[in-house]
């Protein structure tokens, strides 16, 4: 791997690849676009850092996400230390304008729902889940990122999706109707 060897050039290359997909866990870990930016911005330094540490290429996706984690956890207390984090429901909602109003409604209070039930979840599990549901990543990925082992990550995964059915199942059961 280029990058490792200081081509500056090749770390470009890995930056402009993974970093949507670094700043899209970050922003749903943090829930704040701006809190985003600057870990997303202060995990690729922190890999820029200890690129020499990455032992297999293949794991460059997942050794990110660890780093990720690590940043948002620091975030977490740092905000927790300084006040309380931005609530996703103070800032205005993005209407699309073409939707039919119940359209609109429908998906809002479904997005609502599914984001406080995301944040019931401990900030671990969460982590986990969306680096599974909403990042693709394998299970061996998932427990190089979280430190953890493969038993580990497949039953707290298992877990976030029962703690999210049992958090909505009521409004499940209401569509269902």
């Amino acid at each position: 791997m280029r990058a490792r060897t200081g081509d500056p050039e090749a770390f470009r290359v890995i930056f402009d690849r993974e970093a949507p997909g670094v700043r899209r866990f970050l922003g749903d870990l943090l829930r704040d676009d701006a809190a985003a930016d600057e870990a997303t911005q202060e995990t690729f330094v922190r890999a820029h850092q200890r690129l020499s540490t990455l032992e297999q290429a293949g794991k460059l996706q997942g050794w990110l996400f660890g780093i990720a984690r690590m940043v948002f956890f620091e975030q977490v207390r740092r905000k927790r230390r300084d006040g309380p984090l931005a609530d996703p429901a103070d800032e205005p909602a993005q209407v699309d304008r073409a939707a039919s109003p119940e359209a609109v409604l429908l998906s809002a209070e479904s997005n609502r729902l599914l984001d406080d039930a995301l944040r019931g979840l401990s900030e671990e599990r969460r982590s986990a889940l969306l680096m599974r549901i909403d990042h693709g990543l394998g299970y061996g990925e998932i427990a190089s990122a979280m430190g953890w082992t493969l038993q580990k990550v497949k039953n707290e995964i298992h877990r976030a999706r029962l703690q999210l059915r049992s958090s909505l199942a009521g409004y499940l059961e209401e569509g269902a109707r």
